[in-house]
């Protein structure tokens, strides 16, 4: 196998040292060098890897990502249980924290406290602060009206991203599914 071999395949060459550490048969077999096509990536990998690969999170935006995960589920675990405001509370408390830890401190306040989000800001917080206080239901339905208000700019990016998920993606084409997601993700304001 020479140098014409791996203009013709393209590929890199592994050295009799690489292939001592092969099973006794399998070195035996192989000559001075073997070459070999590398393997690329196609499909769903392919689409991944660079999306991937520009992704970079800071210790801190690790904890974050934790602790806003966490946030999301003590919240819909309170949810299920019938409005439990000790999780409501709980999940308010790390989602905010976490979404801090995420994108820091001051850019967290920028967001929240922007003039034209005044009003969505106001029915977050304040059901969060009604939750806290202890009247869960009446504080989480500010809560989903603030949050619909405060994140609706994400929300075209977001519906993008899940219908290119192959199971989640057929799902949002469905007959009735379609024309509400169609609509959601028509939102021009952009965060």
């Amino acid at each position: 196998m020479g140098s014409s071999l791996e203009a013709r395949v393209g590929g890199g060459c592994v050295f009799p040292e690489d292939v001592a550490a092969l099973p006794g048969a399998v070195s035996r077999l192989l000559s001075s060098r073997l070459c070999f096509t590398p393997w690329t990536p196609r499909g769903a990998v392919a689409a991944a890897l660079p999306t991937a690969a520009m992704i970079s999170l800071t210790d801190t935006q690790k904890i974050g990502m934790g602790l806003t995960g966490f946030g999301v589920f003590f919240l819909f675990f309170g949810m299920i249980l019938f409005f439990d405001k000790a999780l409501l509370a709980i999940g308010n408390v790390l989602f905010v924290a976490g979404l801090a830890f995420v994108i820091g401190l001051e850019r967290t306040f920028r967001f929240f406290f922007q003039k034209h989000k005044m009003k969505a800001t106001g029915f977050f917080l304040g059901g969060v602060f009604v939750v806290l206080i202890g009247w869960p239901l009446i504080g989480m339905i500010f809560e989903i009206y603030g949050f619909f208000l405060l994140f609706r700019g994400f929300f075209p990016v977001v519906i993008g991203f899940i219908r290119r998920v192959p199971v989640l993606g057929s799902l949002l084409n469905l007959p009735g599914i379609r024309s509400f997601v169609d609509k959601v993700g028509e939102s021009n304001n952009m965060v």
